[in-house]
């Protein structure tokens, strides 16, 4: 059985908020650690993204002020704050599923994350998350591993898709 589910597909799809539905629905005694991501807006125009833990800690994974080498589109990546903030959180012997939303373009240029990313899908814990619907290099090896279902999510499935995941989640703990 695959213990490590990703859901994928177009952005704006929805995939954060099937996450965070999903896991509502985990029993509260169930440890979880990770982050999700999202847009910052300033006057309706998207001029970022940030990323927030699963215990509330923010911090600014890209903006568009931001003068970096590593660059998605108009966006620079702050890889050293995106370390400083995920990486503590990946490594706690009471965790029972690891949430990372999401695997993508901006996550990967740091290789201590896609370091800790393999290490977590070769462990005893399953990870539950988002990855990006194209890419190449470690997104790629991701969706190829044998202990790693892709779910795609569409407006037509993605309501449907949150009980299914709950079941295959409960299963796998």
């Amino acid at each position: 059985m695959k213990k490590n589910i990703f859901i994928t597909g177009l952005p704006g799809v929805g995939k954060t908020t099937l996450i965070q539905k999903v896991l509502s629905q985990i029993p509260s005694d169930i440890s979880c650690s990770g982050f999700f991501t999202n847009e910052l807006r300033e006057s309706g125009i998207r001029v970022g993204f940030g990323i927030t833990t699963l215990t509330g800690q923010k911090g600014i994974l890209s903006h568009k002020n931001f003068r970096t080498k590593q660059r998605v589109g108009r966006y620079g990546v702050d890889v050293a704050g995106f370390e400083n903030l995920i990486l503590p959180l990946l490594h706690s012997e009471r965790t029972r599923i690891y949430v990372i939303d999401e695997i993508g373009k901006m996550e990967c240029f740091s290789k201590k994350f896609c370091q800790k990313m393999a290490e977590l899908l070769d462990s005893d814990t399953p990870v539950f998350g988002s990855i990006a619907l194209k890419g190449k290099g470690f997104i790629r090896e991701v969706k190829s591993r044998s202990d790693v279902e892709i779910v795609e999510v569409t407006p037509k499935n993605r309501d449907g898709l949150v009980t299914t995941l709950v079941q295959r989640i409960m299963k796998i703990l």
